[in-house]
């Protein structure tokens, strides 16, 4: 995952813009949880990444998720929360399909 893809989805350091895969996110996420997106969310460590420019330094690269970094650390929160799997459309997976 590169910030490049991570702005062209429209997660960047002036929010989240308007009619992108980023807004539609948003909404769904919001829909979905009553309202609110929550902190830790996918659509909300995205827009962290992209502000921040931070996407390939946090482990989530196009060969996968590095050894021993942020990335690998969600994906292991995430997996044992979920019974051993990082579900689909979770935060691990959305970060790295971007």
């Amino acid at each position: 995952m590169s910030d490049q893809n991570v702005h062209e989805a429209g997660f960047t350091s002036s929010g989240i813009t308007e009619g992108s895969l980023a807004s539609s996110m948003m909404s769904q996420e919001a829909k979905a949880s009553g309202g609110g997106v929550s902190s830790g969310g996918p659509t909300a460590t995205l827009q962290k990444m992209g502000a921040k420019g931070s996407t390939h330094s946090a482990g989530f690269t196009s060969s996968g998720i590095a050894p021993e970094s942020q990335a690998s650390e969600m994906m292991s929160k995430e997996a044992k929360s979920n019974k051993g799997k990082t579900p689909r459309g979770g935060t691990t997976s959305t970060a790295q399909s971007i």
